[in-house]
């Protein structure tokens, strides 16, 4: 029990604070409104549990044992990260509400766990920190798991909801414009962190 209540405090407080999935699932509330993104956001809530026990059972071994494959897949996620941005600052309201434009589906926010940089530091963070030598550790890395789907719903999903009442807000197609632009900005600013890892692998250990 405390160490549900230890990583329960750990995973709301991770979750809940900006980064690349509140800040798409937030656009999706203002482009698409609740119903259209709930695969979206089940994507997410349960993606990311998902991602976190199978690093914890080993999946992170593989990367521990090459590098290189995880930091191609961080370099991937950036160029991924990038192009989104692009789509969010670039799409039109007035082809949103034509439907030439569509949500992610839950298998596309499942799938972009593996190539979020925040996401990636939660899990490994998360096990790094909840697991013991003397517990049993499969356990611990389901209790885990399970804390992060259980504060999953709520905070992302109230990026989900706070993204929907802008949505009422934002009733001229300028606003709305002005809105995708400054999340495309937040979206390219959350990837910072990554690429400053990325620079210290690949060209601090080059000039070293």
């Amino acid at each position: 029990m405390d160490l549900l209540l230890a990583v329960l405090f750990f995973a709301f407080s991770t979750t809940i604070t900006p980064g690349p999935n509140n800040v798409m699932i937030m656009s999706s509330g203002v482009n698409y409104g609740v119903k259209a993104s709930v695969p979206h956001l089940l994507g997410i809530c349960l993606g990311f549990p998902l991602m976190v026990l199978l690093v914890g059972l080993g999946f992170g071994v593989v990367f521990e044992r090459y590098p290189h494959l995880h930091q191609l897949i961080k370099v991937f996620g950036v160029a991924y990260l990038v192009w989104l941005a692009w789509k969010i600052a670039s799409a039109a309201p007035k082809a949103i509400e034509q439907g030439k434009s569509k949500p992610f589906s839950f298998m596309q926010a499942a799938l972009f766990q593996w190539v979020n940089g925040k996401a990636w530091v939660m899990a490994s963070g998360a096990v790094a920190a909840f697991t013991t030598v003397s517990g049993v550790y499969w356990l611990e890395v389901s209790i885990i798991s399970s804390a992060f789907l259980l504060v999953a719903f709520p905070c992302v999903g109230s990026w989900l909801l706070f993204g929907a009442a802008l949505r009422a807000v934002l009733t001229k197609p300028l606003f709305q414009r002005i809105f995708n632009v400054c999340m495309a900005l937040i979206l390219l600013l959350s990837m910072l962190p990554v690429l400053a890892d990325l620079w210290r692998y690949y060209f601090m250990s080059a000039a070293a």
